[in-house]
């Protein structure tokens, strides 16, 4: 079955709302190992990171309920 950007976004919001926090680290682990690692990507820096395109869904769904900690590297319900 092939996975769309909509279904990771959902899934990042259910768990940011379950535990109140997600960290990028175990989101892209997680991610990669249940959706794929189309979702994956190494940014500028670097770092492992989130698709654009579900980074864009998943900031629409928690509408600005979720703050990014940049120093962290995570996002915290708010």
């Amino acid at each position: 079955m092939e996975h769309t950007a909509q279904e990771v976004a959902e899934w990042m919001v259910r768990e940011l709302q379950s535990a109140g926090i997600l960290r990028q680290e175990q989101a892209v682990a997680h991610i990669r190992a249940h959706f794929g690692e189309r979702f994956i990507y190494v940014n500028e820096n670097g770092n492992e990171s989130i698709d654009k395109e579900v980074k864009k869904i998943f900031k629409k769904l928690h509408g600005g309920r979720a703050a990014w900690e940049r120093d962290g590297f995570f996002w915290g319900w708010v």
